[in-house]
């Protein structure tokens, strides 16, 4: 599309997405489950189209991880369809009051949850993550800007289209959704901060690096996606090997997997060969430091091998004298993503839930724990490593923001100046009552 002609589009997106933005729950959870039943009446297609882009992904020679990612299989269109009747499930977030509080006799304050705006989603091999950030975006209120890579163009197109073809029998239509095609629409988009109002990249480390340093538009993701367990002196031996092996195989191209495990060297010399046992069963690379070499076969630690995140069958192994120096290592070397601890101690996981800086901190359990699914937040458009705004898997909470709604009865600042005579109350009111404002305000 040409740039002017995308500017345009995004434009009247933005306008029409107001309709979404001021529809009702009942309107957009109903489009919801008309999606659902839609991706199932058109499987055949969509199915097909998957199969022609996996086909074309390995006869140009793409990696392994990014195929991975690429799939669409009945199993993804199983956990879209459950994500999205959970997202329909969810409350609404429209209008949702944050605070109330009366100001002043007469005067009264709300803070309500809004929608974001425009949402523009840059993603690469990840299909089913545009199922994900539509059905959040329209349970939100927000439009949606597509912009797919061209791996998985066949599957977003016929996504998409098996989507449109629900909206023709909502209220709701379809204008709020806009799917992109060429790849030089990103840089367009990148310069549109009057008219997209947030950015979600989802796609290797390179990719979201170059959209978060080409824009001035709001960014919500995460540029690295190097995890770390940490095998406690008093971890349980059998928890352990099941949960590293968890986090590591069962689906090493997700950016929750680990690539670094770190082991206490009280309990390396028992658990280092079991460790090894299983992690050959699925075919796992290891990569290890002088101690860990002396213990099990493995190929040598090589400088840089900590901050590799190699989102396959391969990962680092590091013995450490203590829980502070594992703590240390997971702050160096670490993206803040999702970190977890296996032990027994409860104080060992106090100081490690405390102390690991992530967005998501895990003990006894696999980091693949990380998602939005999973999380009960019905699906996420991407995990977020950001202190501003949304940290962690990003849900509907996180493509709202707020707006303050003052009501008076006639009030004056200059009332409550020293020689006015008023004092602010500033008295909270309960949460669950039904809006002091008035439903035609919210």
């Amino acid at each position: 599309m040409e740039s002017t002609a995308l500017q345009q589009s995004i434009r009247s997106l933005r306008k029409r997405a107001k309709r979404l933005a001021s529809s009702s729950e009942t309107e957009r959870n109903q489009l919801l489950h008309l999606i659902g039943e839609g991706l199932r009446r058109d499987w055949e297609t969509i199915k097909v189209a998957n199969e022609r882009d996996i086909a074309q992904a390995k006869e140009s020679g793409q990696k392994e991880a990014l195929i991975k990612r690429l799939v669409f299989n009945e199993e993804k269109l199983h956990a879209s369809l459950l994500g999205l009747e959970q997202v329909a499930f969810l409350p609404d977030p429209i209008g949702t009051i944050k605070q109330r509080r009366e100001l002043d006799e007469g005067l009264l304050l709300e803070q309500i949850a809004v929608p974001i705006g425009v949402i523009g989603m840059i993603f690469e091999a990840r299909p089913d993550a545009l199922i994900q950030i539509v059905s959040l975006c329209l349970k939100s209120g927000n439009g949606i800007i597509l912009k797919g890579g061209k791996e998985a163009f066949q599957t977003n197109s016929a996504l998409v289209a098996s989507i449109q073809k629900s909206c023709k029998d909502s209220s709701l239509g379809s204008a709020w959704l806009l799917l992109l095609e060429s790849h030089s629409d990103v840089d367009t988009m990148l310069r549109m901060e009057g008219d997209i109002d947030l950015l979600i990249p989802r796609g290797s480390n390179a990719f979201v690096r170059y959209v978060m340093d080409h824009t001035s538009i709001p960014v919500l993701g995460h540029a690295d996606g190097i995890c770390h367990l940490y095998l406690d002196a008093k971890a349980d031996i059998s928890k352990a090997i099941e949960i590293a092996f968890d986090s590591k195989t069962q689906y090493p191209a997700a950016c929750n997997a680990i690539e670094t495990l770190l082991v206490h060297k009280q309990i390396a010399p028992d658990v280092l060969p079991l460790l090894a046992e299983r992690f050959s069963e699925a075919g796992v690379i290891i990569h290890g430091d002088e101690q860990v070499c002396k213990i099990i076969d493995c190929i040598p630690y090589q400088e840089g091998d900590w901050k590799k995140e190699y989102l396959a069958l391969e990962i680092n192994i590091h013995v450490v004298e203590s829980l502070s120096e594992a703590i240390n290592h997971i702050e160096s070397y670490g993206s803040h993503h999702s970190d977890a601890i296996v032990s027994e101690d409860s104080d060992s996981v106090r100081k490690f839930f405390t102390e690991v800086d992530s967005a998501d901190v895990f003990a006894n359990c696999s980091t693949r724990f990380a998602d939005g699914f999973r999380f009960g937040l019905g699906s996420e458009v991407g995990i977020s490593t950001a202190k501003i705004h949304a940290r962690g898997p990003v849900g509907l909470e996180g493509l709202m923001t707020t707006k303050y709604l003052v009501m008076g009865t006639g009030q004056v600042v200059s009332s409550y100046t020293k020689d006015g005579g008023r004092s602010f109350l500033h008295h909270d009111l309960p949460l669950d009552k039904p809006s002091l404002l008035g439903n035609e305000v919210l």
